[in-house]
């Protein structure tokens, strides 16, 4: 039990925490890296520059905490809850994040390129500038979302959720991956693409 603690450049780096509780302290620049954090609580924390590179941390709570700058590289946070976190500029590259949330989330900048984000819920969050570049995105929910400079370059579409969302400003996004989205009338494309004929999809049981 670490609640709010004041742990600002603590050293946790291969430590096993599954289960703690770090609720509301102060872990900026902390190293967490390869640590085991599954179901751990992180809500409200400040871990600005956290490092949780290759850490895992499957249904950890991250709900409310500052995660600008951090890094997740390499992590695998599947079912993580990330709900109305600040994480401006954060790196999650390559990281595992199939099913979490981050509804509310302010990830503006991010880098989750070559990430598996597979049915993760993106309602309400802030996504400019954010690079999807190469990343799994099959049955994400990004319906309504504002696609302001957001890098889709080979990203994977397979059903992903695009109703009401503006796409006009995606760079690298093709026919080819519109076609096998989920859009709606409402859903706004780029200059030269086209809403495919299959749109909007069936609807899906989880």
């Amino acid at each position: 039990m670490l609640r709010n603690e004041d742990l600002t450049g603590a050293v946790f780096r291969g430590s096993h925490l599954t289960l703690s509780d770090f609720s509301h302290s102060t872990l900026a620049g902390a190293k967490l890296n390869e640590t085991e954090v599954s179901r751990a609580r992180f809500e409200g924390a400040t871990l600005f520059r956290a490092d949780f590179t290759k850490a895992i941390g499957w249904r950890a709570n991250f709900g409310r905490a500052v995660l600008e700058q951090a890094s997740f590289h390499a992590a695998d946070m599947s079912r993580a809850n990330f709900t109305g976190i600040k994480a401006a500029g954060a790196n999650f590259t390559k990281s595992e994040l199939n099913r979490s949330d981050f509804t509310g989330a302010d990830l503006s900048g991010a880098d989750l390129s070559k990430s598996e984000l597979a049915r993760v819920v993106f309602h309400r969050t802030g996504l400019k500038g954010v690079n999807f570049s190469y990343s799994n995105l099959s049955r994400a929910r990004l319906n309504g979302a504002r696609f302001e400079d957001v890098n889709l370059t080979r990203s994977y579409l397979y059903l992903t959720l695009l109703g009401g969302a503006d796409l006009s400003g995606a760079v690298g996004l093709t026919q080819a991956q519109i076609d096998i989205a989920c859009g709606t009338a409402e859903t706004r494309l780029p200059t030269g693409l086209v809403p495919p004929p299959g749109w909007p999809c069936a609807e899906e049981a989880e």
